[in-house]
């Protein structure tokens, strides 16, 4: 796939899950790669009935339509990253990672591997996680799992910022070229993210904003890297970037639902200090 000039939006392929309350999911991807300039297409995997309270209901979609949706874009539009979420099962896994064999030359692959949404519910069948670690992760440049998801991953306790690097360094030996590890949920007044490549491990750090606006954190914060990436950023600053975004993003974050309320991912485009 030819790549586009620097001054045309970075093309983003997003293969995820939908959620109906807006916040995290598909319509989180898509709110965050438009706020950063790039352009967003879609694959969806699965349909949840979700609000800020919590998944009330899944329905994945035929892993065969799964992969129609990704040959159809990235045959006309064309992809300059690619970000996979909410993937639901192991057959839509590897669907996935064969329309992205198929491909030759990949863009980078960002994987957040969705397993439980931040309400506590379950989005990826257990008898996914192997396929996603052997079949997936391969393929990845970089994987964002949060420190519940690099513990089951990595088979280990991720309960501190030196077990955020072990796991780090350990799911790099499942193939992808980098990773990171969120610990936005292991609390403190400041949230550590770890960034694992292969010649270095570098940490990343904010204050805590103290806020129950934190839907679809994980969703925004890949879905930004990847944008960036698709415009040629280079890996530690994609993240720097993408974590300030995200920092701004919880902290203009709107009052709205009765849980875990969504972030204000458009606050980039506005005249705001």
């Amino acid at each position: 796939m030819t790549r586009l000039t620097p001054s045309t939006p970075a093309r983003v392929l997003i293969i995820a899950g939908s959620d109906s309350g807006g916040g995290a999911g598909i319509q989180a991807d898509i709110k965050t790669v438009t706020a950063l300039g790039g352009y967003a297409a879609t694959a969806i995997t699965a349909i949840t009935v979700q609000d800020t309270t919590g998944v009330h209901g899944v329905e994945g979609l035929p892993a065969d339509l799964v992969r129609r949706q990704m040959d159809v874009v990235l045959a006309d539009i064309g992809a300059d990253a690619l970000k996979t979420g909410m993937l639901h099962s192991a057959e839509i896994i590897e669907t996935v990672a064969e329309a992205i064999d198929a491909l030759g030359d990949v863009p980078p692959l960002v994987v957040d591997p969705v397993m439980v949404a931040t309400s506590g519910d379950r989005l990826l069948r257990q008898d996914a996680e192997t396929a996603l670690r052997e079949r997936l992760l391969p393929l990845a440049f970089l994987a964002t799992p949060n420190v519940h998801e690099a513990a089951v991953l990595a088979d280990m306790p991720v309960r501190t910022a030196g077990d955020m690097r072990e796991a780090a360094r350990a799911l790099l030996s499942a193939g992808p070229e980098c990773v990171l590890v969120t610990g936005g949920d292991l609390g403190g007044d400041m949230v550590v993210d770890v960034l694992a490549t292969t010649t270095e491990i570098r940490t990343f750090t904010s204050p805590r904003i103290a806020t129950t606006s934190t839907h679809g954190t994980g969703c925004t914060l890949a879905s930004a890297i990847a944008t960036l990436l698709g415009q040629g950023r280079e890996i530690a600053d994609a993240v720097d970037a993408a974590r300030d975004y995200v920092h701004m993003a919880i902290a203009h974050a709107p009052k709205i639902g009765k849980g875990a309320g969504p972030l204000d991912h458009g606050w980039v485009l506005r005249d705001t200090d």
